[in-house]
């Protein structure tokens, strides 16, 4: 029988639908992405939230290094708009800046533990052997330890300025994320585009940095998102244990737990459910954000 080839211009006169051109890999994820409508509000959030705390001291201008005692516990007004709390600091203008130094230390500790644990994982895993069983032992070993009584003691004994907060909620971070990228390189570490390098020669750091790397991307983007969520956690628990970072800095977990002191008397809500709400609020949007992420990242999803 003979071959018989269709144009696509007969195919249009002919009613049949025209060939739908291959997505890109950015704007499949996007579009995984996009279905999630609660990490789309997320994300709106979070770019408001950065917003507000990066850009409304520029708008509205308070003192937050001195106290004003003569404003102390003063309610909202046309004035302070959130009120003061006890010190005389504005409240609207002492959730920007605890934002700040909230967002800033998640982030930071985000990076420092996301980087270092996914170099770890990934060598350990690609090398496997002794070195893997070796590497893993320690990462076993810093899981077991009680990092919340640990980050206490640590809090306790060193200046809890926010470098030191940054490195020691990364310290006990990046555990988890180095076994989770063990994990994906021990997969990745048998495909063909791999161990061709090892046929011509290239060196396994390489293969780490150059192949191993960045096809597990995905899983490393989306553990970076749940770590900035768990670290403004982190600082938030230590704050409103009366271990956040050291006046006249603050964040909102420390701001929480001044507001506390006061749920008994005249029942200030300005000082109570702001920095709550935020917290929760910025939490949950980054894990929403997170949950979109490991969708779009599925390759399942990104071939339909």
């Amino acid at each position: 029988m003979a071959n018989v080839t269709v144009s696509a211009d007969e195919l249009a006169q002919l009613g049949a639908p025209p060939a739908k051109k291959r997505r890109g890999l950015v704007r499949r994820s996007w579009d995984v992405f996009a279905e999630n409508r609660l990490a789309l509000v997320g994300l709106g959030f979070i770019v408001f939230i950065v917003l507000f705390c990066f850009l409304g001291p520029v708008f509205y201008q308070t003192n937050q290094s001195t106290t004003d005692l003569i404003n102390t516990m003063c309610p909202p007004s046309g004035g302070h708009l959130l009120g003061c709390n006890e010190l005389g600091y504005d409240q609207l203008g002492r959730l920007m800046a605890g934002g700040q130094t909230s967002i800033e230390v998640g982030l930071a500790a985000a990076l420092v533990a996301v980087s270092f644990g996914t170099l770890y994982g990934a060598i350990s895993g690609f090398f496997g052997g002794v070195v893997d069983a070796v590497m893993m032992r320690v990462v076993d070993a810093g899981l077991s330890l009680p990092s919340l009584m640990v980050l206490i003691i640590a809090a306790v004994i060193f200046h809890p300025s926010p470098v030191v907060m940054i490195f020691a909620i990364a310290v006990f971070y990046w555990f988890a994320v180095a076994r989770l990228v063990r994990g994906e390189t021990l997969t990745l570490r048998t495909r063909e585009y791999v161990q061709a390098v090892k046929v011509v020669g290239g060196s396994k750091l390489r293969s780490v940095i150059r192949h191993v790397l960045p096809n597990a991307i995905g899983t490393i983007i989306v553990q970076a998102t749940f770590a900035v969520a768990d670290s403004i956690l982190t600082l938030s628990g230590l704050g409103f244990l009366g271990l956040g970072v050291s006046a006249p800095a603050t964040d909102w977990g420390s701001m929480l737990s001044g507001g506390l002191n006061y749920l008994q008397g005249s029942d200030p809500w300005w000082l109570i459910y702001p920095p709550g709400i935020l917290i929760i609020l910025t939490c949950i949007s980054f894990n929403f954000i997170g949950d979109a992420l490991r969708d779009a990242f599925e390759t399942r999803l990104q071939r339909r």
